[in-house]
């Protein structure tokens, strides 16, 4: 495939990758491991799956590079942090809460690479990304809530997208010279190595229950790590980083479909203009970063 066409599949790419990364709390609320335990299994099962996948592609023909690897292993870290945060802040706060906190990543990084590398936002990018932020609002505002009791939770899961933005910024800066499956095991090593004794530490459950539990959690490593966050680190050096973390807002309306399909929660009128403020948004931020 040319860099050309590359380029053109990015947005598809990072949308389905989204899409995919949807199913993770579905999974999380199923599987009877602990939550921190959830993480953990999410990575080991990848890196494997990453490992022999990274064999089998074309040789890089780089120089080892110590500082570059480093950086991978820091996001890795920052994204088993953010995991750890989202998965208990789902028990101290409401999911609501939990979502729209946990989903203002995008915030941290425009405001990250605007005010501190230079990158430079349209007033339309921000009219977009207000959009999107709104439409995640809409989308859990029948029981968002804000009280003493949640203020706990309420933190964790700001702190989780405060680690998330730390993860995407550098996941894009390690996509300038290495492969998405580069990038991938190695901050997945990281995360695992991280997550283990976190879940220790908790006391959590940490041992699957049955062919259940095996299952959701394959489903974990595979479809929602390798599929959906590897879409996503190949989509980022196709887009930016502003963008692309834009993008990744369909995430909580991939969840809100899926908790319909498979749980029967509640979907409506009122969750569907949520969502179709948010794709208004991602579409006004990505018009907004078009060349004219």
């Amino acid at each position: 495939m040319t860099p050309a066409a590359q380029a053109r599949l990015g947005v598809p790419g990072l949308v389905l990758g989204a899409v995919l990364i949807g199913f993770a709390a579905i999974v999380v609320r199923l599987v009877e491991v602990g939550p921190t335990a959830a993480a953990f299994w999410r990575l080991a099962v990848a890196v494997p799956v990453l490992w022999l996948a990274r064999a089998a592609q074309p040789k890089q023909d780089l120089p080892p590079d110590r500082a570059a690897i480093g950086l991978m292993l820091v996001a890795g870290v920052a994204f088993a942090l953010d995991l750890a945060l989202w998965h208990r802040s789902i028990h101290l706060t409401s999911v609501a809460n939990a979502t729209l906190m946990s989903n203002l990543s995008p915030v941290f990084i425009a405001l990250t690479l605007h005010f501190g590398f230079g990158d430079r936002h349209p007033p339309r990018f921000w009219i977009g990304l207000i959009l999107a932020l709104a439409g995640a609002a809409w989308l859990v505002a029948d029981s968002f809530t804000i009280s003493h009791e949640t203020a706990v939770g309420d933190l964790m899961a700001i702190g989780t997208a405060v680690f998330y933005a730390i993860y995407q910024l550098l996941v894009s800066r390690s996509r300038r010279r290495y492969t998405a499956l580069d990038v991938m095991f190695w901050a997945s090593l990281a995360g695992m190595l991280t997550l283990l004794p976190m879940s220790l530490a908790f006391g959590e459950r940490i041992a699957p229950i049955g062919w259940r539990d095996l299952l959701l959690l394959a489903a974990l490593g595979v479809v929602v790590h390798v599929g959906g966050q590897g879409l996503i680190a190949w989509a980022q050096a196709h887009v930016t980083a502003s963008f692309a973390s834009v993008t990744l807002l369909v995430q909580p309306v991939a969840a809100a479909v899926f908790a319909w399909a498979l749980l029967n929660e509640r979907f409506g009128a009122h969750q569907a203009l949520g969502g179709v403020l948010i794709l208004t948004g991602i579409v006004t931020c990505r018009l907004a970063r078009l060349p004219r």
